[in-house]
């Protein structure tokens, strides 16, 4: 599938696709963090019939149900073309040094060059969590890399 980038001078990036039944689809990602999903009049693909303002949680929340199932399948197909990639699911205790701390702090990608691809809190799945994302006791960090960075990756979400 082709995505189409446009940089929007002052206002930020807009990406747009064409579905496969022929529908253009849009995302303007605002300098200010706020996003729209745009969707195109099929008569006139220059002209949007719908236009959503999106705030970060329900950005959040749509790219989590259009992107978690995604998310394992991708892993899935990485795995078969690349040999020694590995993905692990490793818990964050109340015992783990990490716990109640942002994950940056760990500084894993730096220490061991495995990284955190998602977590899993409560039933939702974080993609691409950025260094300031809180680690709280109970979640469950998605790690992809060799076997040997992952596991030095549990050691230090164990240990420090």
């Amino acid at each position: 599938m082709e995505i189409e980038q446009t940089a929007l001078p002052g206002i930020g990036l807009k990406h747009e696709f064409t579905s496969r039944a022929g529908r253009r689809i849009g995302v303007v990602s605002h300098r200010t963090g706020r996003r729209d999903l745009i969707i195109y009049d099929p008569d006139d693909p220059d002209s949007a019939c719908e236009d959503i303002v999106l705030n970060d949680d329900e950005a959040d929340a749509l790219a989590e149900l259009l992107g978690a199932p995604r998310i394992v399948q991708r892993l899935n197909q990485l795995h078969k073309q690349v040999e020694g990639l590995v993905s692990v699911q490793l818990p964050i205790t109340d015992a783990s040094p990490y716990a109640d701390r942002q994950m940056g702090q760990a500084r894993v990608r730096t220490r061991t060059g495995a990284s955190i691809v998602a977590v899993v809190r409560a039933g939702q799945v974080i993609t691409s969590p950025a260094p300031d994302f809180a680690l709280l006791a109970g979640d469950v960090i998605v790690v992809v890399g060799t076997a040997e960075s992952t596991a030095a990756v549990a050691e230090i979400l164990a240990t420090g």
